[in-house]
Parts: C-alpha cells; sequence; structure tokens
C-alpha cells in the first residue's frame, strides 16, 4: 500500500494503458491530476542516461535547480543508482510501474521519508521511451528546514505487477546446504 497521491497515479496510468501494454506519452493529459503537477516529472532516455523532460515546482524546488536535461539517476546516492537504473531498466521492459521507497537527505538535518513513482509511457516511436514520475514525501517535509536536497537514497525498490500477478520474489539459494546467494 502507497501513498493515496502515488496509488492516484498509479491508477491513471494503469487507466490510461486500458487493455495495452503501455499508456502512450499522448495519452496523458496532465489536466486530469492537476493537484500532483508540482510533484510531477517526465524522464526521457538518452544514450543510458535518464534526462528530466519536464519536472514540477516541488521537484525543482526541492533540488533547488532546474532539472530539464539534467540526468535524473545524479540525483540518486552514488551505492543506489545502479541498483535503481537496474530496476528502470527492468520497469521499461516489462512495461510495470516500480515505486521507490526513499530518503531526502539534505545537509544539517534529518532525512525525510518519500516514495518516487517511475512508470514507463510508450513515446510516438512505439518504443518504451519516457517513464511518467512522482515525487510523494511521506513524512513532514518541513523537516528539511528549506534546505535542498543534496540526493536521494534507496530504502527499497518495489517493483509492480500488471495487477493480475504477483512479482516473483528474490529467494535464498543453497547448495548442499551452504548458502550461495
Amino acid at each position: 500500500m502507497f501513498h493515496p497521491s502515488t496509488e492516484r497515479l498509479i491508477d491513471y496510468w494503469r487507466d490510461k494503458r486500458g487493455a495495452a501494454a503501455l499508456p502512450r506519452r499522448a495519452d496523458v493529459d496532465p489536466g486530469d491530476f492537476l493537484e500532483l503537477l508540482p510533484q510531477v516529472f517526465v524522464l526521457g532516455r538518452d544514450a543510458g542516461k535518464m534526462p528530466f523532460r519536464l519536472a514540477g515546482g516541488f521537484v525543482t524546488d526541492l533540488h533547488a535547480r532546474d532539472l530539464r536535461g539534467h540526468d535524473a539517476l545524479s540525483l540518486w546516492a552514488l551505492a543506489h543508482r545502479l541498483d535503481l537504473k537496474s530496476a528502470l531498466d527492468v520497469a521499461r521492459k516489462r512495461r510495470t510501474p516500480v515505486v521507490v521507497a526513499a530518503d531526502i537527505r539534505a545537509h544539517g538535518v534529518p532525512s525525510v521519508g518519500m516514495e518516487v513513482l517511475f512508470a514507463p509511457l510508450q513515446g510516438a516511436s512505439g518504443e518504451t521511451d519516457r517513464f511518467l514520475g512522482l515525487y510523494q514525501p511521506t513524512a513532514m517535509i518541513n523537516r528539511l528546514m528549506g534546505r535542498p536536497a543534496y540526493e536521494l537514497g534507496v530504502r527499497e525498490i518495489k517493483p509492480l505487477g500488471d495487477g493480475n500477478e504477483d512479482q516473483p520474489r528474490l529467494r535464498l539459494a543453497t547448495l548442499d546446504g551452504r548458502r550461495i546467494a
């Protein structure tokens, strides 16, 4: 169970998808979720990077800069970037959203919890080349005391199924009674 705003955008994504594998970017109408627009972003794909195409006011204010063209992966802690990139590649290939339980980290204050939704979209070319996203704080954002985030940290990556199946879970592997993975 996610924050109601995260659930709302996931439901919107599923509704726009209909019977198709993915919603098309052209089918997404920001007027359908006006109250979430400050928290919404759209990412593209370009040579292994994920540049911001659009970023709402809350997203840009949190990072204290214009994010257009900026690689979204660079906002995350270095130790978490590969895991996040891998999860987004899987989400793109499986055509399913992923929600990241994250920490907003700012200097001199405790971190603040946040959910970050990444929902893949089909571009005009027919490829999965965009992500519709949402920054949803899950704790009091005023704890940051107006300080910009210097990075985001991953707590947990939660891939979503298509609503009809459970996603496979990682399991402990053993060989002859010894743990191997």
